[in-house]
């Protein structure tokens, strides 16, 4: 096989990856909208119903659109081992056997670390945040929330949680390529704080209590990263001594 057919294969199986990505998403897109929606949109706003906060839509297609906005996020979630197993399909052949394991366990990690930073910040949080805002607006006047603002507020609040959670993945790849080790990191320390600072700004509502929240687990998971830094070994020095 040539450049030009091994280009064009690799090609067609990126497009079936995709195309199956897709159709997954979309099935369930579907399933969960015709069966689900209700419950979906309920879960999403318990936070603020159970405080008796008011939720209203501002605009005439503002709860079509959070209802198909809602199911499209709960469809990729549901679908994510579909994606996982695709992707897993198309990088695996190029992969030796220990690399296979390697990644299988990355893949495994990252999606643990994801979930567990979404639920973390949904359950311990997103609650504090919530009666902090309510708290402060209630000094001032009654407070109506818009459906809309309020859904775009819980995935700017929630997502940065699963992607920040991914930091230990990140660090153990980077010691893996022998970019980084323990003692690169520790005397990075004050840098890293700065940085985490400036993404939990950035990432975040404009609040202290909010980029807190992010940024201190995110230095904790630095912290722990760091020093699991301290037992990998980079990728050739493993080889040779597996050989």
């Amino acid at each position: 096989m040539n450049q030009k057919e091994a280009l064009y294969e690799h090609i067609r199986a990126l497009r079936r990856v995709l195309v199956v990505s897709a159709a997954a998403v979309g099935v369930l897109f579907v399933l969960f909208f015709y069966l689900f929606c209700n419950p979906l949109v309920d879960f999403v706003l318990a936070p603020v119903r159970s405080r008796g906060i008011d939720i209203i839509a501002t605009a005439v297609s503002e709860a079509l659109m959070i209802q198909l906005k809602v199911c499209l996020v709960a469809a990729v979630v549901a679908g994510m081992p579909v994606i996982i197993q695709q992707v897993w399909s198309f990088i695996s052949p190029a992969l030796y056997p220990h690399e296979k394991r390697l990644f299988a366990g990355l893949f495994f990690a990252a999606l643990l670390l994801f979930i567990a930073g979404v639920a973390f910040c949904y359950l311990y949080v997103f609650p504090l945040a919530i009666n902090l805002f309510w708290a402060a607006s209630d000094t001032v006047a009654p407070a109506m929330w818009s459906v809309q603002e309020y859904f775009d507020f819980v995935l700017s609040f929630v997502l940065p949680f699963g992607l920040m959670f991914e930091l230990p993945v990140v660090i153990f790849m980077l010691a893996r390529r022998g970019k980084v080790n323990y003692p690169k990191l520790a005397k990075a320390r004050k840098y890293v704080v700065l940085a985490i600072a400036v993404v939990a700004a950035v990432l975040t509502p404009p609040d202290v209590v909010s980029q807190c929240m992010l940024g201190l687990p995110m230095y904790l998971l630095y912290e722990i990263a760091a020093q699991l830094a301290r037992f990998v070994k980079p990728a050739n020095a493993a080889e040779t001594e597996e050989a």
